[in-house]
């Protein structure tokens, strides 16, 4: 239990800060979306019988995550008839189905859907924390110096628009470092562990905090909370480790939701 509960401790951090960005652009499901496109292409990865943990593999499941994030940079105009959420929406349906088609052909196809739906973190190697981590830091870093126009791009994008920023240019770099996070996570995590880190966290802390340090305090809070709690559930009562921590995760947005109705209805009286 050791590795998997540093996993939990030392990733969710950069998830929980994405995670904002991705809720305040109203593009939620865009993540999901992201993961399903990076575990297609370790589906390819399968049907080859590459070595998972190999450069290769992740070459391959990063080159998917690329396709999307030009696909959804090209797809957010301003002003356009077909919602964004819809081009999400297909991506996940095709890159889905195209992942079981893939797997059919494969011997462990059925083994492999499960861990690409709900991973298996309980068995996560030092090697893969510390791959992760160090990868998590960089792109921490680089999102920190180009923090001022991330952050006017998602929070106000019509003043990035009056400031001449090259939105979609800022929109595709954007996607393209997101798609870089979800790749090297949805291997250990699977794609409902990474969509629930991302989101879950990020939605606890817009329902208590207005500022966005507080909202990424909260949110890390949560995602610890969640990560250790669910880990724990899931050995005692012999349970899967991705599910267990998917629902803990939802249980405590239940519970985040009645707090913050809470408090409004106080500020209201």
């Amino acid at each position: 239990m050791f590795w998997p509960i540093v996993a939990c401790v030392l990733l969710p951090w950069l998830l929980v800060y994405l995670g904002l960005h991705v809720v305040q652009r109203g593009i939620i499901f865009i993540d999901i979306a992201m993961a399903q496109m990076a575990s297609l292409g370790i589906c390819l990865a399968v049907l080859f019988h590459l070595d998972l943990q190999s450069w290769t593999t992740f070459g391959i499941a990063l080159g998917f995550t690329l396709v999307g994030a030009a696909i959804f940079s090209v797809t957010g105009k301003r002003s356009s008839q077909i919602p964004q959420e819809a081009v999400i929406g297909i991506s996940y349906v095709v890159a889905a189905a195209a992942a079981v088609l893939l797997l059919s052909r494969a011997a462990e196809g059925d083994e492999e859907i499960k861990n690409m739906l709900v991973g298996n973190i309980l068995l996560v190697t030092p090697h893969e924390v510390w791959k992760c981590f160090a990868l998590f830091v960089v792109v921490g870093v680089l999102h920190f110096i180009l923090r001022r126009s991330f952050l006017l791009v998602s929070f106000d994008r019509d003043g990035a628009y009056q400031k001449g920023l090259r939105v979609r240019w800022w929109d595709f770099l954007f996607y393209a470092i997101f798609g870089l996070v979800v790749t090297s996570f949805v291997r250990i995590a699977g794609v409902l562990l990474v969509f629930s880190y991302l989101i879950v966290p990020a939605v606890c802390g817009i329902n208590l905090a207005t500022r966005i340090s507080r909202r990424l305090l909260i949110g890390w809070v949560i995602a610890w909370l969640g990560g250790i709690a669910g880990l724990f559930l899931s050995f005692w009562w012999d349970l899967p480790s991705g599910a267990a921590i998917v629902c803990t995760f939802g249980a405590l947005l239940i519970l985040i939701s009645f707090i913050g109705l809470w408090r409004r209805r106080r500020l209201m009286l």
